[in-house]
């Protein structure tokens, strides 16, 4: 993915795009998605503000919605800016120009010229990370490729394709086969038969590959930014999506697609399944699931004031953030794993563990957690904790959130950290070696106190 130097001027742009989720004494804010915005080759472009504590609100800008790092985009443009004829005509050349080589209807169509190949003549581009047909071998011959491409890899086309790890963009960190299975039990086992993945290619993978298999009856629509997969993937498996703005690439044709999926014929529901990348901005991405969820919405016959299930797959330190959005939501103690992270793999102890967890809608005493792995039920607090996960008695509550053992501070009312002890110049608890900063809790946009910056009154939310 990248921009270029047609879609902006660059002219008094700020330095990087980098929305921090929590900023000190000023930075930017996200405004959301407006009307009439602007677009950049991953779709519509998101409106921003520059900030600074207690001071007037900043000048507007757009910039791109899914690329944070203005070398992977350089798209920019101030909301009040007049944008030239010219300009505009070169912007719209420069996105059509940094759209795939082929659409997805051609990709079926070479992915069915592909599997009729003799095995050796099957090959696959690494540089271009293409499937190739023999009239392109020529084409790509100083090009490395692998040979020989089986029904097998055609199957599992994320672990042929290069995984993009841009943290903020796409990383591509693949479930592990064991945070996959189990993901895929729990959703069986809940009673789900339509699973909409989102950002999760590895779990559509798994359904995808079990389909042929008589008693299963779970389906699967991948929805990705990623457009490699439209090669594997027919209309009807797999949307190009970007999770930052809601935009389904195809158009009416594809959003129809996802429509038809999220209803629920014949009594088979449906779950949101969803796992974004760890550096991209909670409010856009829960602007987006709102919309999905939305669209289920207007799908369910039976009217019943339901929101749509969802597992969100997101580290532990977003809880605060991601209940702002979605109050109804609760975290599991799951430690999910990945492959290709060199710390979220499973069977680690102490901080070493990973701090990805499930954000889920459901009742947290449906979500039945693996006891051979130690994890428990807590009778009192009606939900599956890890094994380190004690129940304080003070709060009533099961508190850890890290996997390890927390203590109970009575002088900050609230169990913490077992590494952390109580500052008393802070009057809170911190790391032992901290520099104390006492400081008083106020919005950073307004410089109050009394509400956060996504709710300030100084900025206009749309």
């Amino acid at each position: 993915e990248g921009g270029g130097n047609m879609a902006a001027s660059g002219e008094g742009a700020p330095e990087g795009l980098c929305v921090p989720e929590r900023q000190g004494a000023g930075g930017l804010a996200l405004l959301g998605l407006a009307p009439s915005a602007p677009s950049c080759p991953h779709g519509p472009a998101l409106l921003f503000v520059k900030t600074s504590q207690g001071k007037e609100e900043g000048r507007r800008f757009y910039a791109c919605s899914a690329c944070r790092d203005r070398k992977d985009c350089n798209f920019f443009q101030w909301e009040d800016e007049k944008v030239s004829e010219t300009r505009l005509a070169a912007r719209e050349e420069y996105n059509r120009n940094h759209q795939p080589p082929f659409t997805h209807r051609q990709n079926v169509e070479r992915y069915k010229n592909f599997v009729l190949l003799p095995l050796s003549k099957r090959r696959f581009c690494q540089q271009c990370q293409r499937l190739l047909l023999p009239a392109e071998w020529e084409k790509h011959s100083d090009h490395q490729f692998l040979c020989g491409i089986s029904t097998a890899q055609l199957k599992s086309p994320s672990q042929l394709l290069y995984p993009l790890e841009n943290k903020k963009t796409n990383a591509q960190y693949l479930f592990a086969g064991r945070s996959c299975q189990f993901l895929l039990d729990l959703i069986i086992d809940l009673g789900f038969r339509r699973v909409l993945s989102v950002g999760t290619p590895r779990l559509h993978e798994m359904i995808q590959s079990k389909a042929s298999q008589e008693d299963f009856r779970v389906r699967s629509l991948l929805l990705d930014i990623d457009f490699r997969y439209s090669q594997f993937y027919t209309e009807d498996e797999f949307c190009h999506y970007n999770m930052f703005n809601h935009y389904f690439f195809g158009g009416e044709a594809a959003r129809e697609t996802c429509r038809k999926f999220l209803y629920q014929g014949s009594g088979e529901r449906v779950i949101m399944v969803t796992d974004p990348p760890f550096g991209g901005l909670v409010e856009a991405l829960a602007s987006s699931f709102k919309k999905l969820m939305a669209m289920w919405k207007e799908t369910e016959k039976e009217g019943h004031n339901l929101e749509m299930p969802v597992f969100w797959i997101f580290p532990y330190f977003f809880e605060s953030r991601i209940l702002e959005f979605f109050p109804s939501f609760s975290m599991m103690d799951y430690q999910v794993d990945y492959d290709n992270h060199a710390l979220y793999k499973h069977g680690k102890t102490g901080r070493r563990q990973s701090p990805v967890r499930i954000f889920t809608n459901l009742t947290p005493s449906m979500i039945v957690l693996p006891v051979e792995e130690g994890y428990r039920f807590c009778a009192v607090c009606q939900r599956y904790v890890s094994s380190g996960n004690q129940h304080c008695e003070i709060c009533n509550s099961c508190t850890s959130k890290d996997g390890r053992r927390w203590k109970h501070c009575v002088l900050c009312k609230k169990c913490v950290k077992p590494s952390w002890f109580h500052c008393n110049n802070c009057n809170c608890c911190a790391l032992q070696n901290h520099t104390c900063e006492k400081t008083d809790a106020v919005c950073f946009v307004c410089g109050k106190a009394g509400h956060k910056r996504s709710t300030c009154p100084s900025l206009s939310h749309t």
